[in-house]
């Protein structure tokens, strides 16, 4: 064979390889493209089957139920308008202490609206109730009584000012106080954001955002 054959022949050889190369290059490209595509379909057939699910009356409503717990709407409301308050202020006092699960706290707090037993006691004094034991607190019912009166209590106590009463329904009346006294010697109104405890500041935005959904979200059975 010639030189020049041989060269004719080399030339050809990587023509063809290079045309295998490039072909198997299209295929990958080509198998890429297909799974992207499937993949992008899947997403979306994902989405519209999540969005028609939460579409659905009873899902919607366990969604709800899971992300704004709602239990003894019944006892709010008649409680709610027996201390003349909000119906979803006592709702996002409950959410933000238990989510509605009950539950003895570490320090000794009880029931759905985490209610110290001295403080109970205190309330029942207050009240002129006989009768009250410690375990009473245990009873959903007796707990958000004594609770929404707690809070009628406070409101009375910080001149109807929501967020003095929950603040001291979470720090206690004794430091609010000691807190309003340093506003007052500031010359600055004492706002949420003024409140030195973290605590105490995330839970008092936590129940003031939690009453607005509530009152939002369940109207019919807080307020009908």
């Amino acid at each position: 064979m010639s030189p020049s054959s041989v060269g004719v022949a080399g030339a050809s050889r990587a023509r063809r390889e290079n045309a295998a190369r490039r072909a198997a290059e299209r295929r990958r490209a080509a198998r890429t493209r297909r799974r992207r595509r499937l993949l992008f379909v899947g997403i979306v057939a994902v989405a519209v089957a999540i969005g028609v699910m939460l579409s659905m009356p009873l899902v919607r409503k366990a969604v709800n139920d899971l992300s704004l717990p709602l239990a003894w709407s019944g006892v709010i409301r008649d409680q709610a308008t027996a201390k003349h308050l909000d119906p979803a202020l006592i709702a996002g006092v409950i959410y933000a202490e238990t989510k509605f699960q009950p539950r003895d706290s570490a320090a000794g707090a009880m029931g759905p609206m985490q209610l110290m037993p001295q403080t109970a006691a205190f309330l029942a004094r207050r009240s002129g109730a006989t009768s009250f034991t410690t375990s009473d607190l245990d009873t959903p019912t007796v707990n958000i009584a004594y609770g929404s009166y707690y809070l009628r209590y406070l409101l009375d106590e910080y001149h109807g000012n929501v967020t003095l009463a929950l603040a001291a329904y979470n720090g206690g009346e004794s430091n609010v106080d000691r807190w309003l006294a340093a506003a007052r010697a500031g010359g600055y109104a004492f706002t949420v954001s003024d409140i030195p405890f973290p605590e105490t500041r995330a839970y008092v935005q936590r129940v003031l955002s939690a009453e607005q959904k509530y009152r939002s979200k369940y109207s019919s059975q807080l307020y009908g």
